[in-house]
């Protein structure tokens, strides 16, 4: 699949946050993730979420990196707002360059593909360097996504 590289202007994301580190996800006794997701869809915050911009797609923000792809990060599945919902977790999306890598297909099997062609990517380009300051999946139907990695 192509890789696109695109300038994204800053945005806030609100909704639901943990913190997690990758190896503790691929384990079900300490996955983060799946749990936040579950939550947030049977909650039904997609709806309820105040000030969402019109037309949001679904996002899941990663932030506040402790180091790089072994530490510890955080992950905020919300959608983007015009300002901060009282009630949840807002992070700022930095504005800069990202490389998108697409994928489809069943969830969350496509999104899972999408991040081993990441790690990927950038084991075999040492030259691109990550920022390591926000990445986000944006999903852009039900079986689609378009994830986002920050670059230097």
């Amino acid at each position: 699949m192509e890789i696109k590289q695109v300038y994204v202007d800053g945005f806030s994301v609100s909704g639901l946050r943990v913190r997690t580190r990758n190896i503790a996800e691929q384990d079900a006794a300490t996955a983060k993730i799946g749990p936040m997701w579950g939550q947030f869809y049977s909650e039904g915050l997609t709806g309820r979420i105040a000030a969402q911009q019109p037309e949001s797609p679904i996002y899941g923000v990663y932030s506040s990196y402790e180091s790089d792809a072994t530490g510890e990060f955080d992950v905020t599945a919300g959608v983007a707002v015009l300002e901060p919902a009282a009630d949840l977790q807002t992070i700022r999306i930095e504005g800069g360059q990202y490389l998108v890598f697409e994928s489809k297909g069943p969830m969350p099997g496509a999104v899972i593909d999408a991040w081993q062609r990441i790690w990927g990517y950038f084991e075999a380009n040492p030259s691109i360097k990550r920022r390591f300051a926000t990445d986000f999946e944006a999903y852009t139907g039900p079986e689609s996504v378009a994830v986002h990695i920050g670059i230097v």
